[in-house]
């Protein structure tokens, strides 16, 4: 058996880095398509489309990992309003979760939204299946330092 540390620049079984397909998430939750989205990026649509539908199977579990460590990054957090989907609410979350770390860890907490998520998820956030205990759960540095 092989063990690799897995940055969190990087996802399970992504050739792409995080912040590319982070792009192209966001870019999903402002209303475009696989299409546009793979033009903009220059990669193929197949690619892009088995992001988008990857997150959107995951969307859910990945927006209460993020509200959960988002709440404990700042306690002051309120509900946040439901937005247009799940996938868009899920995408809006990362970002505030991002924000949070900023703001709570200054530099420690300087990793972009989507190493954020990647961290979050142990690299899992576009695998089949990611589950609540999966989080967190496999060999990725921590982009959190040690948080708890």
């Amino acid at each position: 058996m092989t063990h690799v540390l897995l940055a969190v620049s990087c996802l399970l079984r992504r050739a792409d880095g995080v912040d590319v397909i982070g792009a192209a998430l966001v870019w999903k939750a402002a209303g475009l398509g696989h299409r546009p989205i793979a033009a903009r990026l220059g990669r193929p649509e197949g690619t892009v489309r088995g992001w988008l539908r990857a997150f959107t199977a995951n969307a859910e579990t990945v927006r209460a990992a993020v509200m959960t460590l988002l709440t404990e990054l700042d306690p002051l957090t309120g509900p946040r309003p439901a937005g247009r989907s799940v996938f868009a609410d899920a995408v809006e979350a990362i970002g505030g979760c991002a924000g949070a770390a900023r703001r709570r860890l200054g530099v420690v907490g300087a990793v972009s939204a989507w190493q954020l998520a990647a961290g979050v998820t142990g690299g899992r956030l576009l695998c089949a299946g990611l589950s609540p205990a999966a989080s967190g759960s496999a060999n990725t540095s921590r982009p959190m330092g040690g948080l708890g």
